[in-house]
């Protein structure tokens, strides 16, 4: 439903009825700064779990939130889209900044951002190493994603809205939801969900979402997406074909999708002691299942690595597909 259009009488009550008691409202204040999980809205509010609950679940039923799972644990955010989400914004909009109630609120969930960062610190200092050997092997950091950036951005200068699938410790995330209305950042860990979560926050990045979920069954809806992203992910599966098909079942008629991994190398210390079942792709195998996904390869780009020993590092390339949809709408309009 868009969010211009005018709420209904119903719509507007219930909405109002959802955020008219003051927790529920606190509640919502809150989900509309941070992604937040049941025990960290405990944590801020002083209250019980259940009682917590209790406000999440009417604040659920009127729409205003969402829930998505990571493992044992819930989180909530508020939602954006639709008029009801849009009447309790501007009910939000007139309270006043210096309210000494949501003040301690604010200053309680900076201590939650504050304990996330620091388990994210924990988290890269346990696992620095085997990530900075992998970096150590490949085209400079800074090359890659320059040629992300560029290859993201060749066709439109800002994206609706963007998946990130596989997204680690969310530093694509970091580098193109600026450029994007929203994002959604995908991965099988909770632990790297919870890594990224702390690292966009820390950049100041509100428009993200974060999702658990397989890349072969993506928590997304069919045709939604614009931009999908499948970053340094393909190696470690046993099915790239597969996963490709369905990063492709999100992306809504022109949509792209953008496919970063290995040239082919002989490299075996990824496969004995990081997991990798692929030791790269040839650029045709690769347009081949993007073919095979029903979308139109439109670049293909390799990242070779420079300076000393560049023979014994590894190329990175780039693949980038359109949904074949798009051409069709476009002759359509023509």
């Amino acid at each position: 439903m868009p969010e211009n259009q005018p709420a209904t009488l119903s719509d507007a009550l219930t909405s109002l009825a959802a955020i008219g008691e003051e927790t529920r409202l606190r509640v919502y204040a809150l989900l509309s700064e941070a992604e937040l999980a049941v025990n960290e809205l405990v944590a801020i509010l002083g209250q019980s779990q259940p009682r917590v609950s209790r406000h999440l679940k009417l604040l659920l039923e009127a729409g205003l939130v969402e829930r998505h799972r990571e493992g044992a644990w819930a989180f909530f955010h508020a939602l954006e889209k639709g008029p009801a989400p849009a009447l309790a914004r501007a009910v939000l909009a007139r309270l006043a900044a210096d309210d000494p109630v949501l003040a301690g609120d604010r200053a309680r969930l900076a201590e939650v951002r504050a304990a996330r960062a620091a388990q994210a610190q924990k988290y890269f200092a346990d696992h620095a190493p085997s990530w900075n050997e992998t970096r150590r092997l490949h085209a400079p950091e800074a090359e890659v994603e320059a040629a992300i950036f560029e290859a993201a951005l060749a066709q439109r200068a800002h994206w609706g809205r963007l998946l990130d699938i596989g997204c680690g410790a969310g530093r694509i995330l970091e580098l193109l939801a600026p450029r994007a209305q929203m994002a959604i950042g995908v991965d099988l860990s909770p632990a790297m969900l919870g890594v990224a979560r702390a690292q966009l926050e820390k950049a100041g990045l509100r428009n993200v979402q974060w999702r658990q979920g397989d890349i072969y069954a993506l928590p997304v809806e069919a045709d939604t997406v614009d931009l999908a992203i499948v970053h340094q992910v393909l190696h470690y599966l046993d099915n790239p074909a597969r996963a490709l098909r369905e990063a492709a079942r999100a992306l809504a008629p022109g949509g792209r999708l953008l496919v970063v991994d290995f040239a082919p190398h002989r490299c075996e210390i990824l496969r004995e002691k990081h997991e990798h079942r692929r030791l790269g792709f040839p650029s045709e195998e690769v347009a081949e299942y993007l073919r095979q996904a029903g979308l139109e390869p439109l670049l293909h780009r390799d990242i070779a690595p420079g300076g000393d020993r560049a023979e014994e590092k590894l190329t990175v390339s780039l693949w980038l597909a359109r949904d074949a949809r798009d051409a069709a709408i476009e002759k359509n309009r023509a």
